[in-house]
């Protein structure tokens, strides 16, 4: 018996999440909590959420590019998107329009194709021109004020498996996916 998948949005912003096959997302409030932790040796620690994992592993199958961006740099970041496959990410990075433009070239693709998730003030130039802009619940007002789409669940506690269902289902990719699994 098929799969019957529970999960609905609004008519306007699957629309709007339809064509899109690049994710921009920063880590820390997006990705995880935005708590940092540190080791007594100085070492930063991180909480990541295997919905928002697997999630992304399912953006991937339906051909759709994870992107990260970031402001910071750790070697359980690097390990975790290992793990999960995602090949694009910038580290260590302030000014996150550069490094989304120079993915859209790389990738030949323009803003229109583009889907971005933020928290706080960096975030914005990247959101602003993405096609669909998401933000976690938990976000700066600011943030919160660009959001096309605003996920029921905080960073780094399913905030982005939110967004990616919802391009799953715009790309018409969710049920085949479901499917996949319950069969």
């Amino acid at each position: 018996m098929a799969a019957t998948p529970q999960i609905q949005f609004a008519p306007d912003l699957l629309l709007r999440a339809q064509g899109i096959q690049v994710v921009f997302l920063d880590v820390d409030g997006v990705l995880t909590d935005g708590g940092l932790l540190f080791s007594e040796s100085g070492e930063t620690l991180k909480r990541f959420n295997t919905l928002d994992g697997h999630g992304l592993k399912l953006l991937q199958k339906a051909g759709i590019t994870p992107v990260i961006i970031t402001g910071r740099d750790s070697q359980p970041l690097r390990v975790r998107l290992q793990a999960l496959g995602v090949v694009h990410a910038h580290f260590g990075t302030e000014d996150k329009r550069p490094a989304a433009e120079q993915t859209l070239q790389t990738l030949g693709l323009d803003w229109s194709r583009a889907a971005a998730m933020g928290d706080d003030w960096p975030d914005l130039p990247v959101m602003r021109r993405a096609a669909l802009a998401c933000a976690p619940i938990n976000a700066h007002v600011e943030v919160l004020g660009a959001a096309q789409y605003v996920t029921r669940a905080s960073g780094g506690h399913g905030a982005v498996r939110e967004l990616c269902d919802l391009l799953l289902v715009a790309s018409g990719r969710y049920a085949d996916l479901l499917e996949s699994y319950t069969q």
